[in-house]
This record gives structure tokens, sequence and C-alpha cells, in this order.
């Protein structure tokens, strides 16, 4: 039995040919910010089907998060054919298992494709993979490419990155890094060049976010899924404007340390999860984040030898509730940071709104290290509130993702950091040349004498 590649007589569209022919060339990165329904995963699909009977090897489609993925790209309908995605990309002639739970297809060929998470990339085991998609690229976790990235430059495989903007985020940076290289495949490409949405569903479109979020939000959707403009915060975001205004008032670059004063640390815990350490200095009723450290899976010793490294000796500030016995040692949180030489302070518990205001107040006042803190200042961008979908509502809570730690750190920064602001010397009082003292007087800043 013979089957054609691509399947089901599909062939790329005239915009879609540049990307595809690029890929076919041998062009082992693409970046592509391509509108909303403009076939990016539809791509992708068929380049993986090519690809795994090409060479055999681990194929992955990765979405922002694993719990996602089921509806987004495994059981996804194509409305104009009427079937899932997966079997016009993947003819059942050529698969030898197929694995629902894990949504994973073994080929004949011997080759493997699955639908991953961004937020579970470390935690998947078998032969890395030599073929990688990220979907939605703009709201995945971005550590998760520089965990693979070496996998795939070792290897000599392939990956590409599929999304709309969601402002300027990692996903413009990477854009801004890599456009004018010869070993990428760059391309932005909005309705306004493909041509593939009528202007009267736009306008539809338009018109139902104005009924949700009001006319200017509206108005940035609409250039951000269907133009791929960068401007404007991601909505929903909690602090994302607060970032950006940061980044164009200056205080994102480099901050250098203030010697004489020592450096704090504001911590999320976890184990299985995500630990998050924001590092500052207050000085002078500012904030100078300095250093910005996250990792997983590792006890507390990690953390402590990290900030030893680094000379980090103020005090740590744990949320209220590191009274809870973990890591392991049958100790507190408290009890082993202490244990290890460590000055633990817990933060007050206050509500999760109280302390979303606090980070509000508090990110005016800071000024952020762009390198050392580059990968918290993408989440504290991209941290958001959970969307209902049902009745198309943003929840009262935040979505729980990649940014929920990083984020939840920075919250305790903010419910803290005005306890290690140093008061200015009181003013001296002025002693006058006739020797008497004047208690409580400051000396003026000029004074004007007069021989008598």
């Amino acid at each position: 039995m013979r089957i054609r590649l691509p399947a089901n007589g599909w062939s790329p569209r005239d915009y879609q040919m540049p990307a595809w022919s690029s890929w076919e060339q041998g062009c082992k990165r693409q970046l592509l910010f391509w509108h909303r329904r403009a076939g990016k995963d539809e791509l992708n699909l068929h380049q993986h089907a090519i690809a795994a009977h090409t060479r055999v090897g681990t194929y992955w489609h990765m979405l922002p998060e694993y719990s996602q993925a089921r509806k987004a790209i495994w059981n996804a309908v194509n409305p104009h054919s009427g079937r899932r995605r997966i079997d016009e990309a993947f003819p059942p002639e050529l698969i030898e298992n197929r694995n629902d739970n894990e949504m994973f297809l073994r080929f004949k060929s011997g080759s493997t494709w699955q639908v991953v998470g961004s937020d579970n990339y470390n935690s998947l085991v078998g032969t890395p993979p030599v073929g990688l998609t990220f979907s939605e690229w703009a709201l995945a976790n971005p550590t998760a490419w520089a965990y693979l990235s070496p996998i795939l430059a070792e290897n000599g495989g392939w990956a590409s990155f599929i999304t709309t903007p969601r402002g300027n985020n990692h996903a413009k940076k990477m854009y801004d890094a890599v456009k004018g290289r010869s070993d990428w495949f760059c391309q932005i490409l909005g309705v306004d060049a493909t041509h593939a949405i009528s202007e009267e569903s736009i306008e539809e479109q338009r018109t139902t976010y104005k009924a949700l979020f009001g006319a200017e939000v509206a108005d940035l959707l609409i250039d951000q899924e269907f133009y791929c403009s960068f401007a404007g915060a991601m909505v929903g975001s909690y602090f994302g404007s607060l970032v950006d205004k940061a980044e164009r008032e200056g205080r994102i670059g480099e901050v250098g340390f203030v010697e004489r004063l020592p450096v704090h640390t504001a911590w999320d815990l976890g184990v299985g999860d995500d630990t998050a350490i924001w590092c500052f200095q207050a000085v002078e009723g500012r904030i100078r984040l300095v250093d910005y450290y996250a990792s997983n899976g590792v006890g507390a010793e990690h953390y402590v030898e990290w900030l030893r490294q680094r000379g980090y000796a103020g005090f740590d500030y744990l949320p209220h509730d590191a009274k809870v016995t973990e890591w392991g040692s049958g100790r507190t949180r408290v009890e082993t940071l202490q244990a290890m030489g460590r000055k633990v302070r817990k933060v007050p518990a206050v509500s999760f709104q109280d302390g979303i205001n606090a980070v509000r107040l508090t990110l005016p006042l800071c000024e952020f290290d762009a390198k050392r803190c580059e990968a918290g200042i993408d989440a504290l961008r991209s941290y958001r509130r959970e969307w209902d979908d049902d009745n198309k509502v943003f929840k009262d809570r935040p979505l729980h993702d990649w940014t929920s730690h990083p984020a939840d750190a920075f919250r305790y920064l903010a419910l803290s950091w005005r306890a290690e602001v140093k008061p200015q010397p009181a003013p001296q009082p002025w002693k006058p040349r006739n020797g008497v003292l004047l208690p409580g007087i400051p000396k003026p800043k000029s004074s004007l004498r007069i021989r008598i």
C-alpha cells in the first residue's frame, strides 16, 4: 500500500508556502507569528507526519498547558471536513499503536508523535524529541525551550514556534533576537497579507470583544489576533501594563548592587512545582530587583547554595504557611532554612486581592536587572486571570501556570520590602559658631553671617 504525504490531498496555502518551503529545504528553526485561524497547527501537523517517515525519532506537539492540549489538538475537528485534524494529517494506515489517554501515536515507521504541555516538559520520559512544535509559544513557559534547545542542537533536530502575539513578552524578544539570522525562518502574517478572513468576520469578532471588554480592549485584541500587533499588554494580565511602563521608563536594564546594603529574598515554595526566588535591595524607598532564580524537584540545600555562591545574605521572606513540614526532612521549611544559616522572616497572611494591590503599588517603585531577572519579568507580564469560556468572563482567580510561582514570590516581596527600607538619618541640630546649641533645628542649607 502506498500512502502519499501530506495526506488527504492537503497542500500549503499560498501564504504558507514560504514557511513550508524553508522547512523542506532544511531550515531547522521557524518562528511564525500568524494571525488567528491562519492554519498554524495544521501546517505543523503535516510537517510532523512527513518528518516521522523521513527520520525515525520522537516528535512532540507542545501546548502551553497539558490540560488544554486535548481540546486544542488531539480532539480538534476540522470544521470544513468534520474529521479530526490528527486523522487528516496521520492516516490510520500508518499508525501501529494509539494511546488516547497519553495522546500518543506510534507509527509503523518506528517514530512516535505525542501532544504534550510546556508546563511539564521536564517530567516527560523516554527518548528526547528530534522534531518539536511550540504551539501558542507566546503563552508557553520559555524555560521549556531553554531546557530542550541543547537537546535539539545535539541531535540535529528541528523546532517550530507558532503563535499570535501576546504583547512584548518572551516571544517578541525571541523574534527581535533571531529575525536577521540565516538559520531561522521568521515571519509575521496578518490578515492584511493573507486575506484568509473576511472583513465582515473580523468586525463581527470586534463586536463580540466590545461586549466583553469594552471598545479600547476590543481594538487591541483585534489588532493583536488578526493583524499581529505587539502593542498592548496581555488581556487579563494583572501586571502587564505596569511592567511595560517600567520598561518605557527605563527601569528595566542594568541594575548594580549597592555594596553597603544586604540582598534580601522573597520566596514562593514548592517541592514538585517550582520554587521561585526574587532577590532585592531596598534603597531610599526604591526596590532594586538584582536577581531572580527558579527551579524544581530539588531540596532546600540547592537554593541555599545558590544564594551562598552569590553572597546574598539578607533576610529570606517566606509565605506564612512555610511552617508546613516538607522537603523530606521532617522539619518545617523555616526550620530547615534556619538550620542552614538563613535568616527567615514570614510574610503575614493577607487576602489574595490585598497582595495583588500591594504588587500594583510596588511595581512603580521597582528597577529590574533585565538580564538576571528576565524569566521573572516575563512571568510578571504574563500572569493573568483565568478565563471562563462558558460564561465569557474572567474568573476572580489567577490561571495556575508557569507564571504562578514567580508572581506569588513577588507578591510576598510586595508585602515585606518596606521592612527593609533604611530610614534616612534624622536632621542634625545646627551648632552656631558661638557654641550655643539649638536642639531640633536643622542646619540650614545656606546661611548669612553678619559681622557686628
